[in-house]
């Protein structure tokens, strides 16, 4: 199982050169940046990154079919691709955050998802086609230009519907946030959903997004996971029920105002009247990867899970000092995993 960084969208392209090009030099197989509404165009901000490496893969996660034409997402990724001389790799997602602040209500996500990842596959062959979808026409598209090896294209996905259409059109997939168990019945289901073959299970990738919060200070370490728990995917009954009872679920999916409440105030503080310590705690090390450095062996037996159930990569989103991590990363994690 390899391990991909994913790096904070909002860094300029020269911070986020100098640490692609330290994930790199320690061994790690790929990094990532979100494609955020608040962040910096990340294409375009992955340029001088691909320029400084050579070997590690780039790529965005995960964009959407409606505020980015697929059009245009195809064209932007094969021109990183192009930069980056075939290292470019695109997560297609069914939405995000930026959905709701633009007013954007999509329709029929599976179906839009499926649409824009045979848009650019097709485009990846370099010749000029019609493309007549149920959502989205394209009338003499086509990339002359091209020279690169065709870019992966993922699927974000954790739910049935959107797992099997993957199976058909996708490269791989990436989860978000989900405990092992859930990770191995969703690759259970891309597998049976094409009677996949042993030869086509070593081709397809699977990764899961997860977050790393680990510092000498063990208090900052939870403060920082506390306040970013709203982005865990955290409001999903049926992943809190892995490891919630039903009553501390409730408790959860009752008290959304103040997981909002940490993250936007960088606060990181929930009051225990509303959600107790000990249910934060469980969500904290259910979601999260949260530690000191001289206590990783719960997220060392973890990780080896994932990679049990069939995971390809972790993607470990970094914040704080992302060399720093990068660095415990290579001495403590990479050897048992690979």
């Amino acid at each position: 199982m390899d391990i991909d960084l994913i790096l904070d969208s909002r860094s300029n392209s020269k911070d986020l050169a100098e640490q692609g090009k330290a994930a790199e030099d320690l061994g790690f197989s790929g990094v990532w940046v979100s494609s955020l509404l608040d962040g910096r165009d990340a294409f375009t901000n992955l340029v001088d990154l691909a320029r400084t490496t050579k070997r590690i893969f780039i790529g965005v996660i995960a964009v959407n079919p409606w505020d980015m034409h697929p059009v245009k997402i195809s064209s932007a990724l094969h021109t990183l691709n192009e930069i980056s001389n075939g290292r470019a790799r695109i997560v297609i997602g069914g939405g995000g955050e930026a959905l709701a602040a633009l007013g954007l209500k999509p329709e029929r996500r599976v179906r839009a998802v499926r649409e824009c990842v045979e848009i650019i596959k097709q485009a990846s062959l370099g010749e000029r086609f019609d493309f007549e979808g149920e959502i989205y026409k394209a009338k003499g598209y086509g990339l002359s230009w091209l020279s690169a090896p065709q870019p992966k294209v993922y699927i974000g996905a954790n739910l049935n519907q959107m797992l099997t259409m993957s199976a058909s059109v996708a490269d791989g997939v990436m989860f978000s946030d989900l405990p092992p168990r859930l990770a191995k019945n969703a690759i259970k289901t891309v597998f049976q959903a094409k009677g996949m073959s042993a030869e086509l299970k070593k081709d397809f990738w699977f990764s899961s997004f997860s977050a790393w919060h680990v510092y000498s200070d063990v208090n900052r370490a939870h403060k920082e996971a506390r306040r970013w728990l709203l982005l865990r995917g955290l409001f999903r009954p049926w992943v809190l029920e892995e490891f919630l009872m039903p009553n501390e679920v409730n408790q959860v999916m009752s008290n959304q105002e103040v997981f909002i409440d940490a993250f936007v105030t960088q606060s990181g503080e929930i009051p225990n009247n509303k959600v107790p310590k000990e249910v934060v705690d469980k969500l904290i090390k259910n979601l999260t990867f949260t530690a000191a450095p001289d206590f990783l062996d719960l997220i060392k037996k973890e990780l080896l899970s994932f990679k049990k159930v069939g995971l390809t990569s972790i993607s470990l989103r970094l914040y704080e000092e992302p060399i720093k991590s990068m660095d415990l990363l290579s001495r403590k994690i990479l050897p048992i995993i690979d």
